[in-house]
């Protein structure tokens, strides 16, 4: 079978209505099928005002809003209705891609497997951690049983970093788990971005040192211990700012836990890596990312990265070389790690040069010739 000759139907909770790094990269994904001849439909909820035009031909599919207080803005995809599986018949794939293990992502899975068609699932995020976040933790075994009889049941799974792959089969999710990474938009992140004027029309002056947040503004990302780490780091009177770039549900909690912090917002294309090139180091505290877009983001924009040890962010951040790897949950030891980051110009500037070196790496095309050689590889068996 050659690439031209794939049918694919890919399954996605959220393709385009709210922009997050899963969406961006299976947009980049359904871009490079198409461009290579391939057939691609995608199935996921469709809302009146998406944050982006999709990729390809997008597939309505039922859905409800998301069934968790502070996340309105997500809707959850209910099944499979009769109009969308005439689609899938009308479509006749010869491979599923399921991206989500959402009742959907299920539903899918299910109708593949009756049929005899391959299936590849590929992980974007740690969903067995969210319930934490909402006072759940104690159904994380359960969320876990669910998705190790999910991934089990597909042909192979892709996932963004080597660590992920290592987490999850040691977790049981599957023994067929190649890379996928992600790759970088280098024009729009790189040190060149840096403003000046923009920095000072927030107030920031020129020699002031910004440690950045960027991302979705949801629990889940690790904002309590982002918080908990800058109050750490004004005790030990460093000198800072704080720039969150970003906005979300838990904007209001995220600005009564960082007086003084400055908060700029939802920024998208050449804004939003101007506004991360304006920084001067980049504070990653979450464990859910299964790869980190906004940690290689950072790093081409010529920051340094002080990230958690986990999935994802451990297979990009060189400790003591592009940043600080710090044991996750540990605010005392965040600071400590940020510190000299804001007393010694020559460490920040070297570490943040060393990480824009490694995002160079990172190529979207050869990135995403790696699921086709899976869809492939399993189209085979």
């Amino acid at each position: 079978m050659e690439t031209s000759d794939l049918r694919i139907a890919l399954f996605s909770g959220n393709y385009n209505y709210t922009r997050d790094g899963a969406n961006q990269a299976l947009n980049r994904l359904v871009g490079y099928l198409l461009r290579q001849g391939a057939a691609v439909r995608v199935f996921s909820p469709k809302v009146r005002d998406p944050d982006f035009e999709p990729t390809g031909e997008l597939f309505d599919v039922p859905n409800i809003p998301m069934p968790v207080k502070g996340r309105g803005e997500y809707r959850m995809p209910t099944g499979l209705n009769t109009a969308a599986k005439n689609a899938l018949r009308e479509f006749k794939p010869n491979m599923v891609h399921v991206s989500s293990p959402d009742p959907t992502g299920h539903a899918a899975l299910k109708w593949a497997r009756e049929r005899g068609i391959p299936v590849l699932a590929s992980v974007h995020t740690r969903f067995e951690t969210y319930p934490r976040y909402y006072g759940l933790g104690f159904i994380e075994p359960l969320i876990e049983r669910i998705l190790r009889r999910f991934y089990n049941r597909c042909d192979a799974l892709v996932a963004p970093s080597q660590s992920m792959i290592d987490e999850y089969r040691s977790m049981g999710m599957h023994d067929d788990i190649s890379l996928w990474t992600r790759g970088v938009d280098r024009e729009t992140f790189n040190p060149s971005r840096r403003d000046l004027e923009w920095r000072r029309s927030y107030g920031l002056a020129d020699e002031d040192v910004a440690i950045a947040f960027l991302g979705r503004l949801v629990m889940e990302k690790g904002l309590d211990v982002f918080a908990d780490a800058i109050i750490e780091l004004r005790k030990l009177q460093a000198p800072h700012k704080v720039l969150v770039i970003g906005d979300g549900p838990a904007r209001g909690w995220f600005e009564k836990a960082l007086p003084g912090g400055i908060f700029v917002g939802f920024q998208t294309g050449k804004d939003l890596g101007r506004a991360l090139a304006s920084a001067d180091v980049f504070l990653n505290p979450s464990i859910t990312e299964t790869f980190g877009n906004v940690t290689l983001e950072a790093m081409a924009s010529g920051l340094p990265v002080v990230a958690a040890s986990a999935t994802g962010a451990s297979s990009l951040v060189n400790d003591g070389e592009t940043g600080r790897l710090v044991p996750p949950g540990q605010p005392q030891e965040f600071a400590q790690a940020m510190a000299p980051y804001c007393t010694d110009d020559a460490l920040r500037l070297a570490h943040g040069a060393a990480g824009e070196r490694r995002s160079r790496d990172y190529s979207w095309d050869a990135i995403n010739q790696a699921v086709v050689d899976a869809y492939l590889r399993i189209a085979k068996c």
